[in-house]
């Protein structure tokens, strides 16, 4: 599976969705469990390896932002939903995480940026596949640290600062 099919699949199931991101990690399953293994896994490499790409203090900033703050765990979960946004959406918010502002349609933070299971659907795939928990992917392991300089997620003058249009549109929160 190359990075095209890749993002075809994110698209796809996303779109057949309708933008919940429960449903889309199901559809993501069925779609995936159609495939045999070995495309099952190069796809969980495509995601893993976006997901620690994304492991950066400014896109956690942007995460609190529009989370109203982000903990650990939910960092790791918007990380799944930013990959779940499709290509554009996260090649976008790595360049520079404040035009998430002008990526996004809209933010419900009751049910967007939370998409935990996308970041098992290949693995829930690879098991109904094969009947076996999938083997280590071989790619390298996440950075134990954020990349890039610590932000203050309680620092509301700062976060105003460093994302200013994701401030002006959805931090600004009463």
């Amino acid at each position: 599976m190359d990075e095209t099919e890749f993002w075809e699949l994110i698209d796809s199931t996303r779109a057949a969705a309708d933008g919940d991101p429960e449903d889309h990690a199901d559809l993501l399953v069925e779609r995936l469990a159609r495939l045999d293994p070995d495309a099952v896994l190069d796809f969980a490499r495509h995601f893993e390896a976006r997901y620690n790409r994304a492991y950066r203090w400014d896109l956690w900033g942007a995460a609190a932002v529009l989370l109203d703050g982000a903990s650990d765990d939910a960092f790791d979960f918007f990380r799944c939903w930013l990959i779940g946004q499709g290509r554009e959406v996260f090649e976008g918010a790595l360049h520079d995480p404040d035009t998430l502002a002008d990526l996004l349609d809209d933010f419900d933070e009751e049910i967007d940026g939370d998409a935990e299971e996308l970041g098992y659907a290949a693995d829930e795939a690879y098991e109904q596949l094969t009947g076996t928990v999938a083997a280590d992917l071989g790619i390298p392991p996440a950075p134990a640290e954020p990349q890039g300089t610590p932000v203050d997620f309680e620092d509301d003058t700062a976060l105003a600062r460093y994302y200013p249009k994701l401030w002006d549109r959805f931090g600004a929160q009463d």
